[in-house]
């Protein structure tokens, strides 16, 4: 009897197999109506601004000040692995004054926004696939249906609102700190002074190559909070199902990131970095 209702439960949680086809139709139409309907909520929802204030504020903390740790950790290897490496390799053509701004440039456009990103990619995106999911399989969402509630307002909107806002404030917190670990490193090792450093910064530095990585991360942060919101939203299979739902978002957001960015570099260059 036990047997027999350990293969009920097993073939229970088997999802129906999808084509190839309708899996990414499914996916990316899925993710874009999610996306519509969180524009819509945010404008005419049934959750009041006060409400939604507040369930933001607490995602914002969720989300931003517990990965503190993880970026600073990563800057500070960022920055000082770079200096080292671009060091190394231009005393060898008298070519260290140059360090400081190699590094203020690959940090900026480049590294900072990406690493950054890749890391909240894990840490955040697989967060809030594995509560919507664990949510979803014991059937907390259809509660909050049955109360009368949305949950696109009560929990993808604020998490949405919240990654946007904390990808760019961690990304130039992460810069920040690879700035300033990239100096200690040039004055200890390279012999430049951190006047001279700092100056040699700001004198290759623009908004535009500011402005740019911060836009990369907000692009980013959307595709990762709204997949992750859909994903969990639509998880089936028990807790074995919580597990790929959480593999899912990071391989796909990770994969996202980094072929989205090429796309993003090349239009900054034609466009912004051309001329600025």
């Amino acid at each position: 009897m036990a047997g027999i209702v350990k293969r009920a439960q097993r073939g229970a949680d088997r999802s129906p197999p999808l084509s190839s086809d309708l899996r990414y139709r499914s996916t990316t139409g899925g993710i874009f109506y999610l996306f519509k309907d969180a524009v819509s909520d945010f404008w005419s929802g049934p959750l009041q601004k006060k409400a939604l204030i507040r369930l933001s504020a607490e995602q914002i903390y969720f989300l931003g000040s517990q990965s503190l740790g993880l970026i600073a950790a990563s800057g500070l290897a960022m920055g000082a692995i770079m200096a080292l490496q671009y060091g190394n390799g231009l005393q060898r053509f008298g070519g260290t004054l140059y360090v400081p701004e190699l590094v203020a440039l690959s940090i900026f456009r480049e590294l900072g926004p990406i690493l950054t990103s890749l890391l909240l990619a894990g840490r955040v995106g697989s967060g809030i696939t594995s509560e919507l999911a664990s949510m979803n399989v014991t059937e907390q969402i259809d509660a909050i249906r049955a109360l009368g509630d949305s949950p696109n307002s009560t929990l993808v909107l604020p998490r949405v609102i919240a990654s946007t806002l904390v990808f760019p404030i961690l990304t130039l917190f992460s810069e920040f700190v690879s700035v300033l670990a990239a100096l200690t490193v040039a004055y200890t090792e390279l012999s430049i002074g951190p006047v001279l450093y700092v100056s040699k910064t700001l004198q290759i530095l623009q908004m535009a190559d500011v402005w740019t990585g911060l836009l990369k991360t907000v692009v980013f942060s959307l595709f990762i909070s709204l997949a992750a919101c859909w994903r969990g939203l639509n998880t089936v299979g028990g807790t074995r199902g919580v597990g790929a739902s959480t593999t899912w978002i990071v391989v796909r957001s990770s994969i996202f990131i980094l072929i989205c960015d090429f796309f993003l570099n090349k239009l900054f260059i034609l466009t912004v970095l051309k001329y600025g």
